[in-house]
């Protein structure tokens, strides 16, 4: 197949680039900034040169948007919204406009449109969306207004012989350099991975092999479509999460942390509490569904397995500076 990844530039388009190529597909990039071979420029707003590689192309898959690693200001929570809305916006119109449109739109959502909630897990049929629960900041609400935006753009495009899904993932771990899997693993190896606000929040995630592997199989299978939640059926607490994880790496303490020194410490790293306060417990429904078998099902067998790469990758950036 040719496979168009817009935004495919981050960590989750890098892993999932590498996956289809592995495959054997041909893989062109959308990027800003375009540095290399398949690598194609575009602005995420407008119709260009790039929307020829989406005409012939077989699937679309739009990763773009700022990241939500950020404080949550007006003015970044204005550029996540414009970045995803935009670039949605203009995939669809490069479709539309497409001589030979390609089969599948796979586009990028986020877990965090569902509620925040510690009882039953949220799945791709029946989880509630959140907004305004009791006793949770009002502006987490912004959060799923953007992805409920990110979804309507898909949802309006007017692309009747393309398949749309909203890939509606957790949190993607990989053991690359400057994701969540790495931010998390040196809080842990300093010592400082213990329960935060006393741990309750649930955690979802999903490995890079099975998330890689879920986008395969959803481009394989055409009686998907519509929102598809990408996580792992295993959400954990936090203070487990974090418990396992340092496990994995044999630090055998955890300091816990008061929601004011969250506050304190997400000031410090540029981020916001909402990604370690808000309890996430998403779970999948229609991919096991439709027969989708994941590798990775229990995080601490996944934190293993992550912690086993980072080391590699580690000791091979060692010798190789030698």
């Amino acid at each position: 197949m040719k496979v168009v990844i817009a935004g495919g530039t981050g960590q989750v388009g890098s892993a999932l680039g590498r996956a289809l190529r592995s495959g054997g597909h041909e893989v062109v990039v959308l990027t800003r900034r375009a540095a290399g071979q398949g690598q194609v420029c575009w602005d995420g707003e407008r119709l260009g040169p790039w929307a020829r590689e989406v005409d012939g192309s077989d699937v679309v898959i739009n990763l773009a948007g700022r990241s939500v690693s950020c404080r949550y200001t007006k003015e970044n929570l204005t550029a996540m919204m414009r970045s995803r809305v935009r670039s949605a916006r203009v995939v669809g119109q490069a479709i539309a406009a497409a001589g030979r449109p390609p089969r599948a739109w796979l586009q990028m959502s986020t877990a965090t449109i569902y509620a925040h909630t510690s009882g039953p897990p949220n799945d791709d049929v029946t989880g509630v969306i959140g907004g305004q629960e009791e006793g949770v900041p009002g502006y987490w609400a912004f959060s799923v207004d953007i992805a409920q935006a990110w979804e309507r753009e898909l949802d309006a495009a007017p692309v009747p012989l393309t398949r749309k899904v909203a890939l509606r993932a957790a949190m993607v771990m990989t053991p690359d350099r400057g994701g969540v899997f790495d931010v998390l693993s040196r809080m842990a190896r300093l010592g400082l991975g213990g329960p935060v606000a006393g741990g309750a929040q649930y955690v979802s995630w999903i490995h890079e092999d099975d998330f890689t592997a879920a986008v395969s199989f959803i481009i394989d299978h055409d009686i998907l479509a519509g929102p598809v939640n990408l996580a792992s059926p295993g959400p954990v607490p936090q203070r487990d999460f974090m418990r396992e994880l340092r496990a994995a790496w044999g630090v055998p303490v955890g300091l816990p942390a008061t929601r004011w020194m969250a506050e304190l410490g997400a000031l410090a790293m540029r981020s916001d509490t909402e990604l370690l306060l808000k309890s996430r417990r998403v779970v999948p429904g229609l991919l096991p569904t439709a027969g989708f078998e994941f590798r990775h099902r229990t995080w601490p067998e996944a934190a293993r397995d992550l912690v086993r790469r980072a080391r590699g990758r580690d000791e091979a950036r060692s010798r190789s500076s030698r």
